[in-house]
């Protein structure tokens, strides 16, 4: 198989300075984006090649992670590569032929079932989410398998309940097209993944189009958060909340402004923070359209505070055309964020890059 990058030597980025700036309302920022010993080129871009929309997972062993993407924005799931180094190097793996049957956005998840079986499972928003699923950690796939489920984009957040069962969130929109107005729907399996029971319909806000959900747990497990992109591009993105494992939502409402940007991927850093990674829309924002994170905790989601800072992760010299992104968090604090992006000026399209950082050394860049 092709080496797709050789490993780079992360700390030779450290020499640079970087200076804390304000970002918006009490919230500063800081700028890594020009820190080319931090970025790993996992697929680069050419003038006819558009690489889009990746998502990750991270196996048992801290090592292994699979990267998932799209032949152009929104097409075919036609890529897939392996990692077994924690990401510092990449190799090209065949995808299935009958992935060609697949498109729109794929996400990858690890779901264990109720008997200790483990799968991965990658989800295409066409044929109406099309699921395909590997017991062997990625090297074979089952068929394609429709799952009739009309959406816009497959679940792109996926979480167990504390009764092993697995609840899936997407959206919808007219005729399941892209426009509004947006919708929030839901469904659970209860055998790992392989089938899902019928969707309902658990969000939506006049005047606003949410789309894109992301789910994780409160500190203390008992709450589920679901923060979404808000279309409309009305004010900031939107939360809401679940104290009976998706059983009931509250109504949606607006996030910390520092959280506004599109199709969120979130976990806790090891210290306990919150990472949330997304392309920033939030309005009047010096890092609007690229790739960035956003440090905090789940005490501003649920006073409305700012958060602690956000990071330029990416320059993106595409508009606001990038994010859709893959984050792994290994155990010694490195944080591992993947994205599609036009990581340069010219001809050559959107590559799939990783940047790597740990919540120490953005900490003391505030100082």
């Amino acid at each position: 198989m092709k080496t797709i990058c050789l490993k780079i030597l992360l700390l030779s980025c450290l020499s640079f300075p970087v200076l804390a700036q304000q970002a918006g309302p009490n919230l500063p920022w800081i700028d890594l984006s020009n820190q080319k010993g931090r970025q790993i080129i996992i697929a680069s871009g050419k003038p006819d090649l558009y690489n889009g929309h990746p998502t990750t997972v991270m196996l048992n062993n801290n090592k292994t992670i699979l990267c998932t993407w799209s032949y152009g924005h929104g097409g075919k799931a036609s890529f897939i590569a392996e990692s077994k180094d924690a990401g510092l190097t990449w190799e090209n793996r065949k995808t299935p032929d009958d992935w060609k049957n697949m498109s729109n956005c794929p996400s990858i998840y690890k779901l264990i079932d109720k008997e200790g079986k483990e799968r991965i499972f990658v989800f295409c928003g066409d044929p109406e989410m099309g699921q395909s699923y590997s017991e062997d950690g990625g090297k074979t796939w089952s068929e394609v398998r429709n799952l009739n489920k009309p959406c816009v984009m497959a679940f792109s957040t996926i979480i167990k309940l504390n009764n092993g069962d697995y609840l899936g969130l997407y959206h919808r929109g007219y005729n399941d097209q892209d426009c509004p107005p947006l919708t929030l729907w839901q469904s659970i399996s209860h055998d790992g993944g392989l089938t899902w029971d019928e969707s309902v319909k658990v969000g939506e806000m006049e005047g606003r189009s949410p789309c894109e959900p992301c789910v994780f747990r409160t500190p203390d497990g008992k709450r589920l958060v679901c923060v979404v992109r808000e279309n409309n591009r009305v004010g900031h993105s939107l939360m809401m909340f679940s104290d009976d494992e998706g059983v009931s939502w509250t109504s949606l409402q607006e996030t910390p402004w520092g959280l506004t940007g599109d199709r969120h991927m979130i976990k806790y850093a090891p210290d306990g923070r919150l990472i949330a990674v997304f392309r920033d829309m939030a309005p009047n924002s010096p890092t609007k359209g690229h790739f960035v994170a956003w440090v905090g905790n789940y005490k501003d989601l649920r006073e409305g505070t700012s958060g602690q800072y956000k990071v330029k992760l990416l320059h993106s010299y595409a508009g606001s055309d990038c994010g859709y992104p893959g984050l792994e968090i290994l155990p010694d604090g490195t944080i591992i964020a993947i994205t599609y992006i036009k990581i340069r000026p010219g001809q050559e399209q959107h590559s799939i890059v990783e940047v790597r950082f740990k919540l120490n050394e953005t900490d003391a860049m505030l100082k």
